[in-house]
């Protein structure tokens, strides 16, 4: 069959989004069949991860095409847990979408603190802990 195997150009590869999306922060994973899940880690949840409601975290590292990008944020925001704080985010290299229940946020520089700040402020909002929403690429990736 042509076409099989195929990774796709580097521009292609470039511009998908990359990001993780947490199992237990959804209500509905039916979205899930149209990303693909490029692994998938379970960790148990500790003190550090404020979430304990569930006793692990199933985290899918996902790929999504750069023209379905939108319209799965705007799944993702329709799924995502009504009870409780979560967020998903994933990004490319010029572009970021952050994803809360029933909120999409799309910054378009990802070199601009300032677009980062409405996300972070709105989850603070809701209660996320301020180290787990600091997305500017400068900021170290929190530790679980």
């Amino acid at each position: 069959m042509a076409g099989q195997g195929r990774r796709g150009t580097l521009n292609e590869q470039i511009m998908n989004y990359v990001g993780t999306i947490i199992e237990e922060s959804l209500e509905n994973n039916d979205f899930l069949k149209m990303v693909k899940i490029i692994s998938t880690k379970v960790e148990l949840v500790s003190d550090k991860h404020k979430t304990p409601w569930v006793k692990q975290w199933t985290l899918h590292k996902v790929e999504i095409p750069e023209g379905q990008a939108a319209e799965v944020a705007d799944l993702i925001s329709k799924s995502l847990d009504r009870n409780h704080a979560w967020y998903a985010d994933y990004k490319n290299q010029d572009h970021h979408y952050i994803i809360f229940c029933d909120k999409v946020f799309f910054v378009n520089d990802r070199k601009s603190k300032e677009q980062y700040e409405k996300p972070k402020q709105y989850g603070i909002a809701l209660g996320i802990p301020p180290y787990q929403v600091d997305f500017h690429p400068e900021v170290e990736e929190w530790k679980r």
